[in-house]
């Protein structure tokens, strides 16, 4: 959230284009994130937990210890579960699985900046009322949770200060949740929309799909990166820039103390201004606790994302062309064609072939501004 560098006009409606695009980017189709993987160690806990934020079971199957070595080299069976919010069918999901034997606790509860560390974004209406609920959690609970504060900040330079009852501020509060199993960082927007970009519709909680992807990773951040754009078919938002302490939404998001900074870059579909994905690696890795070791299918928490794409046998070409060891197409868990890969920056994706949907995902990113 707190590091979107963008070139836009405005008029009535803002319509902003990505810097960096490649004129010899593949054209592969690609998604953005369809789904976060996610292990866990209590499959009805952690349903009961997803349900709260809008997420609802849409399939469930059985994973022989044989098919998960086949297709993740994890020798485990496990009941995976994939998980949809509301009618957005086009990304955001979660697949929940559950390891029989696991092979350990992953990342777990770190330091928000801990390398290997996964983080999943949404949208809200009311941040506050969150704020409230995981404080009560951490005060109440013994599970491990913390959650920072509600942080304001002006993302697309659109607040033009001189407020009043009827000139108010324009832009967005953000605050992330650091837990065992599951990393959110939740925002919420003032006095402006954008269409298709967080849907809230049933919620108890008032939250979105997942609308964009945190990776905390470790290596020259331009080099570790550089497959999303030459393999997938991403577009770079922007060549490496330093953020830092002085910025206030990553000063609270990820607990920044003084003196520190991290490298980011962003990339987005083009195919899908939803299931954007968002890299962060420390200008000074010596100062940070590198758990990357536990960032694996297999183990719980966070440890995988899905794209899909209607080429699915150019992309596997394509990753097998940049080294990228690929296994061989063969079907998942749901009977999609698959293959799977972890990426240089030690992050696992499994690639599907394209699903069957109803609905189109929305691919021009507009700001509206709004009167609230």
């Amino acid at each position: 959230m707190a590091s979107i560098r963008l070139v836009c006009s405005m008029i009535m409606v803002l319509i902003l284009t990505p810097l960096g695009v490649a004129e010899d980017r593949p054209d592969t189709g690609i998604s953005g994130v369809y789904e976060v993987v996610v292990g866990v160690a209590d499959a009805q806990k952690s349903l009961k937990y997803f349900r709260e934020f809008g997420f609802e079971q849409v399939a469930t199957v059985d994973l022989s210890s044989k098919q998960a070595k086949s297709l993740y080299g994890v020798e485990s069976a496990a009941k995976v579960y994939r998980l949809q919010n509301g009618n957005v069918e086009t990304h955001g999901l979660l697949r929940l699985i559950e390891w029989e034997t696991p092979l350990g606790n992953g990342v777990g509860y770190s330091p928000p900046e801990t390398i290997g560390q996964r983080i999943a974004v949404m949208r809200t209406k009311d941040i506050f009322r969150l704020h409230d609920v995981f404080e009560d959690m951490r005060n109440e609970s013994e599970i491990p949770v913390f959650s920072t504060q509600p942080v304001y900040d002006d993302l697309y330079d659109m607040d033009e200060g001189a407020y009043s009852i009827s000139t108010r501020r324009v832009g967005v509060r953000e605050m992330a949740v650091h837990g065992e199993e599951f990393n959110h960082i939740f925002f919420q927007r003032y006095g402006y929309v954008i269409p298709g970009y967080g849907t809230i519709e049933n919620a108890d909680l008032q939250t979105s799909e997942i609308t964009h992807n945190d990776f905390i990773i470790k290596g020259d951040i331009g080099e570790v990166t550089q497959y999303y754009e030459d393999v997938l078919g991403f577009v770079s938002e922007n060549d490496p820039v330093l953020d830092g302490d002085w910025q206030k939404g990553p000063q609270e998001v990820f607990q920044m103390t003084k003196g520190t900074a991290h490298w980011y870059r962003g990339f987005v579909s083009p195919n899908n201004i939803c299931g954007k994905l968002k890299f962060f690696t420390a200008r000074d890795p010596e100062f940070v606790r590198d758990r990357s070791d536990e960032q694996r299918v297999g183990e719980l928490g966070i440890t995988m994302h899905t794209l899909y794409t209607p080429k699915l046998e150019m992309v596997h070409s394509l990753a097998s062309d940049h080294d990228l060891k690929p296994t061989k197409l063969m079907k998942n868990e749901f009977g999609e064609e698959s293959f799977f890969f972890v990426g240089p920056d030690g992050s696992s994706w499994q690639i599907l072939e394209e699903p069957k949907l109803e609905s189109q995902p929305t691919t021009e990113f507009k700001l509206e501004k709004v009167d609230n």
